[in-house]
């Protein structure tokens, strides 16, 4: 098997004002071209656990590594460029006047040259449809647009692993669709995602594998489809199964379980030709 682009072990950590770890003997490995979903409920530990990641944080006890890196002995500024983070509210991410110029400033400050940058912004535009924007201020794009530049300003810069947290808030059907199929392109090219959410539908249609964190420890991790048709596992966790499957349950369906719009469409139509 090839080696992991992040390993975690025994991970456990706690804020410095608390006497409470946050996160406790977490140990998972995410490899290259792998597209994770990480669930739980609210204050189950999912943000803290992914700012251990380009070394926001650092391990309490335990180790973090990426690429064989332990986060402890490098900074943040060097993480980044393995590590893209786009965390749920995105504006707090933006420094620039205008989104063209928020999509240059990392790549400026990592290096890349004029023709490159210019060559990126113009796909991120196009690729977030935000090409109108262009000259606008970031902070004035309403929440859906304000999540897409803050995708597509980290992907412009090429990081191994790029983290999203709630990708789909304030995103119609339409723009949850492009950015699902955006995510999978990447994934398709060797990229690495982590992607955190509420969103069960999203994940279902999205994710090769799913972890599910609980009062700060993984209690689930496996394949999407074992782990977010265990209905046991998800009211356990507070989460609801996605709509599909819930869709099916009603009908009284007992054997199959469509976890997606498209699977569930093509169980109707089966059911209707029964």
């Amino acid at each position: 098997m090839s080696k992991p682009l992040v390993k975690i072990e025994n991970l456990y950590y706690k804020y410095p004002t608390s006497e409470d770890f946050v996160l406790r003997n977490i140990s998972l490995e995410i490899y290259r071209g792998e597209c994770v979903g990480i669930l739980g409920e609210n204050g189950a530990g999912k943000t803290t656990l992914i700012k251990h990641l380009n070394g926001l944080l650092k391990p309490t006890s335990g180790s973090v590594e990426i690429d064989g890196i332990d986060t402890r002995d490098v900074s943040v500024a060097s993480l980044s460029r393995k590590v893209g983070i786009v965390f749920q509210r995105s504006d707090m991410q933006f420094f620039s006047e205008t989104v063209e110029a928020e999509i240059t400033f990392a790549l400026k400050n990592f290096g890349f040259n004029e023709n490159l940058i210019r060559e990126k912004v113009n796909w991120a535009l196009e690729i977030s449809r935000l090409k109108r924007y262009r000259h606008s201020s970031p902070f004035l794009l309403s929440g859906g647009e304000k999540k897409r530049l803050a995708i597509v300003s980290v992907l412009a810069w090429d990081p191994e692993l790029v983290v999203i947290d709630e990708p789909t808030i304030g995103q119609d059907y339409f723009h949850k669709t492009q950015i699902m199929n955006l995510i999978r392109n990447e994934v398709y090219k060797g990229r690495s995602f982590v992607i955190v959410s509420h969103d069960m539908d999203f994940i279902a249609s999205l994710v090769d594998r799913v972890i599910i964190l609980s009062k700060g420890e993984v209690i689930a991790e496996g394949p999407t489809r074992a782990i977010l048709s265990d209905l046991s596992l998800l009211e356990k966790a507070s989460l609801m199964p996605p709509l599909s499957l819930r869709l099916s349950l009603s009908l009284g369906e007992k054997i199959v379980h469509p976890l997606t719009v498209d699977e569930f469409v093509k169980f109707i139509i089966g059911g209707l030709e029964r």
